[in-house]
C-alpha cells in the first residue's frame, strides 16, 4: 500500500534524524527517542511507528557498532513508541517520561551486565549515568521541539493541515 503525503512527511523526518545520528555529537544526544515518540505519536499505522526507530538504529548501528546492551536499547525505543500510542501528543511531560523510561532501561541493562547485583551496584550504575540522562533531555527537547514544528510547517506549506 503507497504512503500517503502525511506519512511521506513523515518518513522524510524519519530520513533526517538517520543522517543527524550519523554525524559527531555529544553522548546522548540524538533524535531516536523524539523519533520514536514522534513515531508513536503520529503514525497512522502502529506497525510502522514501532519499525521506525528500531530500523532507524539498526541502519545507524551498522555504522556506529553494536554492543551487549543493543537489544535494551531497542526495547527501550519500542517502550518510548508504546508511549507515544497512549500518549497520542507530544509534549513536554511526555518527552521528559520518554526519557526517563528510556534511562531506566538501558541503565537497568548496565546494571545487570555490569554491576554486582546489589543496592551498591545498582546505586553505583545510575549515579554513574546522571551526566548521560541530562544530555539525554537536552537532545530528546531539542530533537522534539524541531520535529514538532518542522512538521507542522510541512503540512501547512503542502496544505495538508
Amino acid at each position: 500500500m503507497p504512503f500517503s503525503k502525511k506519512e511521506t512527511v513523515l518518513i522524510s523526518f524519519i530520513i533526517v534524524a538517520v543522517l543527524v545520528r550519523l554525524l559527531p555529537h555529544p553522548p546522548n544526544v540524538a533524535p531516536i527517542t523524539a523519533v520514536a515518540l514522534f513515531a508513536g505519536t503520529h503514525f497512522n499505522r502502529k506497525h510502522w511507528a514501532i519499525i521506525t526507530p528500531i530500523l532507524t538504529m539498526l541502519f545507524t548501528d551498522i555504522f556506529l557498532g553494536f554492543s551487549m546492551i543493543t537489544p535494551f536499547v531497542y526495547l527501550a525505543f519500542v517502550g518510548v513508541t508504546v508511549l507515544g500510542f497512549s500518549l497520542k501528543k507530544m509534549n513536554i511531560s511526555s518527552v521528559l517520561l520518554s526519557s526517563l523510561l528510556f534511562f531506566v532501561i538501558t541503565n537497568l541493562a548496565v546494571w545487570f551486565m555490569h554491576y554486582p547485583l546489589t543496592a551498591e551496584g545498582f546505586t553505583t550504575c545510575f549515579t554513574l549515568a546522571i551526566p548521560f540522562f541530562g544530555y539525554s533531555i537536552v537532545g530528546d527537547l531539542f530533537f522534539s521541539i524541531t520535529l514538532i514544528i518542522g512538521y507542522r510547517v510541512a503540512l501547512k506549506s503542502l496544505k495538508l493541515a
